[in-house]
């Protein structure tokens, strides 16, 4: 029992000379390093501005397309397609072909979705692009002019296709038994001659000659929009020949797709944007707005003079580092919020938000850029609980890295103020990526409307830094 106690009694001992070994270190450390020496962690909120903008169109780089017209609180939107079809290169009719072997040409589309109402009429028209035609390696505004590339002559379709969008007429089913809208119009006997004599598939370009594209767009209906995901035009022909001595006939079809190997363009126009622009202006220090494909985006004013001013005095002219600078924007609409299905009150929020620099804005979507924290970040809709247990939706963004390198790049700020945009995005990842990874950006150019707080109204940039 004494030999117990008395090795309990040499371990408390060991332990307490550890431990004032412990503190004499550490004190000792402190007392040698000078202030100026020392590694500083701080933290500080930076208040920002924020405002409406706009831009008369965005880059149409869209793999769905809008057509139809509608009306919402943010204006009236008509959208039109104009696309070009790619050719089967090396392709050939079989020998005997003729014009007179084509028995019809069908102009397909399918979408995807709709906006607005599902069952009030639009009527769907179409026109040879008779004019001009695109080029492969160019990029074409959501606002290029359609007479520049066609003239309207004379519709391709036999009549008007009078569509619903919950119509289920032509539609069909995958092998999984999944509905698949779609749209199957007849061609007149016009351009089905004309088409039918287009028999040389050898290069797209020498296809692009002879056949420019097609304009497709409605001629009434203001309460439907669909969202096209696929165009095709099938050529459906016979052939007859000999077989065991019996004549006997045989029916095929080639399509030519509206696919990536060919240029597609939304035409997309917003009927009195200004007016509904400057309304919504007249709210803007209590909410802003973010709507697509309208081109109308959220500026925020970041005080990156005064910013780098702050971090500079308090950490004594040190290399300073951004640990986290964090903004969260929040989200307002009613459509979410309160399950508001009044009109135009079912235009979502987008699901992905890009924070860019504004100078970065004219090359990001042109060259196909991915977002990198050298002047873009990808926000997502999140939703969470406020303090108080109500749900709310944001977008987060942590500028650390993006201002860290602002810091220590910029010598002489003589730019006081780091523009910064808001814009709706569509994003594809990288296939059996685990992480998500993005492989694509591209201005959203599906319907949405964002309505979010104010700079005044709440949002703010907290920074923790340090200087080493």
């Amino acid at each position: 029992m004494n030999k117990r106690f008395a090795l309990i009694g040499v371990l408390v001992a060991i332990a307490c000379v550890w431990s004032a070994c412990k503190n004499d270190e550490t004190n000792i450390g402190e007392g040698v390093l000078e202030d100026h020496d020392k590694i500083i962690v701080l933290c500080d909120t930076f208040k920002f501005t924020s405002e409406i903008d706009s831009c008369e169109a965005i880059i149409s780089q869209a793999d769905s397309f809008l057509l139809g017209e509608l009306e919402t609180n943010y204006g009236l939107l008509h959208a039109s397609i104009l696309t070009q079809l790619a050719c089967p290169e090396g392709y050939s009719y079989p020998p005997d072909f003729t014009v007179d072997s084509v028995d019809s040409i069908c102009l397909f589309m399918y979408y995807s979705s709709w906006s607005g109402s599902a069952n009030s009429p639009m009527a769907i028209n179409a026109y040879m692009m008779d004019k001009e035609t695109f080029q492969y390696s160019q990029t074409y505004a959501t606002d290029l002019n359609i007479e520049d590339y066609c003239s309207r002559d004379k519709s391709i379709l036999t009549n008007h296709r009078i569509v619903l969008a919950s119509e289920k007429l032509d539609s069909i089913r995958d092998k999984n038994g999944k509905y698949i809208p779609m749209l199957r119009m007849k061609v007149n006997d016009d351009f089905m001659q004309y088409f039918a004599s287009i028999t040389s598939f050898t290069t797209q370009e020498e296809f692009n000659k002879q056949f420019k594209g097609l304009l497709i767009e409605s001629s009434f209906g203001s309460s439907t929009m669909l969202n096209i995901s696929d165009i095709a035009l099938g050529v459906y022909y016979r052939l007859g020949y000999k077989k065991a001595g019996k004549d006997t006939v045989v029916h095929d079809m080639k399509a030519f797709y509206a696919n990536s190997e060919v240029r597609t363009v939304n035409h997309l126009y917003y009927q009195d944007k200004e007016e509904w622009i400057e309304s919504l202006q007249q709210d803007s220090n209590t909410y802003n707005y973010i709507i697509a494909p309208a081109g109308v985006y959220t500026r925020l004013r970041f005080p990156i003079k005064r910013i780098a001013d702050v971090i500079e005095e308090k950490t004594f002219l040190k290399r300073p580092y951004v640990n986290k600078a964090a903004v969260r924007v929040r989200i307002e609409n009613d459509y979410i919020l309160q399950d508001n299905s009044s009109k135009g009150g079912w235009l979502a929020p987008a699901s992905h938000m890009l924070l860019i620099r504004e100078e970065s804005m004219p090359r990001f979507f042109v060259f196909r850029e991915l977002p990198t924290d050298t002047c873009a970040l990808l926000g997502q809709l999140t939703q969470g609980v406020d303090s108080a247990g109500n749900n709310i939706y944001y977008y987060d963004y942590d500028m650390s890295d993006f201002l860290t390198r602002e810091l220590r790049q910029r010598t002489e700020f003589g730019d006081t103020i780091l523009n910064m945009l808001l814009v709706p995005v569509s994003i594809e990842t990288v296939a059996g990526s685990t992480t998500g990874a993005v492989s694509s950006v591209r201005q959203e150019q599906t319907m949405s409307a964002t309505k979010i707080r104010s700079a005044k109204n709440g949002m703010q940039l907290e920074i923790v830094y340090s200087g080493f």
